[in-house]
């Protein structure tokens, strides 16, 4: 794969910043953290990581806008194009020790995505795609999702919520409904490395919602450039801005919005 300018300066700044996150990652007893809300932490890794990454990317493209995950929006000057970063995608992993988190970057085009990476600095998996170029991991694989045709062969993700957030109720409901129509269901603390799994096809299905942007901008393009389909719980085309996410490949993503919509 031939990486194209725009998308050397994304990778360039995933990498950098997931080096930083590595090493705190090995120091994670030590850092100090504050918090933001129920399961929701901000740490010193966190905010470092999110600084490398505003840093690399305004060097090289000074007239973007941001939209980043806890420094907020950033103006830019060509009206046109506006990066959408979560630096640490997975935090409470990162602070449990769990090796299961992601550095997550997009790029809005006229408002569009048109280009995203998300690095998996433990795993050292590097997913990019470009519009109209596909999904790859690592330069060398081009990706695709699964191909499989029966609701009950699949493996979907979803995330699982803290109690007192609004969605809570609904989402047991829903849990409870589909887990005995697929094979299995997976919950892995970062949503940017779901869909970028989505994408390669280790997972079937995803639902999702109470998402920001930033969670779903990279994985969103991803999963359509492998072949996949995205809409919100409505069955409309997936937004990065509406919260909700049902992804699969065309046979199983209608499949599984079916018994998503039939939970009330």
């Amino acid at each position: 794969m031939a990486r194209s300018a725009i998308l050397n300066v994304m990778v360039g700044a995933a990498l950098k910043a997931g080096k930083s996150l590595t090493k705190d990652f090995n120091e994670v007893e030590n850092l100090q953290v504050s918090r933001k809300g129920p399961a929701d932490f901000v740490s010193k890794a966190d905010l470092r990581a999110e600084q490398v990454i505003f840093t690399e990317l305004q060097k090289a493209r000074p007239t973007y806008a941001f939209l980043m995950e806890e420094g907020g929006e950033v103006a830019g000057t060509d009206g046109q194009h506006r990066w959408i970063v979560d630096p640490l995608d997975g935090t409470t992993n990162f602070l449990h020790s769990i090796p299961l988190f992601a550095v997550a970057i997009a790029l809005e085009r006229a408002n569009e995505i048109v280009a995203a990476v998300i690095y998996n600095p433990v795993m050292d998996e590097l997913y990019t795609a470009e519009k109209g170029g596909g999904t790859w991991l690592n330069d060398r694989k081009r990706l695709r999702v699964a191909g499989r045709r029966s609701l009950s062969d699949a493996v979907v993700c979803t995330g699982i919520k803290t109690q007192g957030t609004p969605n809570d109720s609904l989402q047991l409901r829903q849990l409870a409904h589909i887990n005995p129509a697929v094979a299995g269901i997976r919950r892995s603390g970062s949503i940017a490395v779901d869909m970028a799994w989505l994408a390669s096809g280790r997972y079937d299905g995803l639902w999702e919602a109470g998402l920001a942007p930033w969670d779903v901008a990279p994985g969103m393009l991803m999963v359509k450039e492998a072949g996949g389909f995205v809409s919100d719980f409505a069955g409309a085309p997936g937004s990065v801005w509406n919260g909700q996410i049902v992804a699969g490949n065309e046979t199983l993503q209608p499949a599984l919005l079916k018994e998503i919509r039939a939970v009330q």
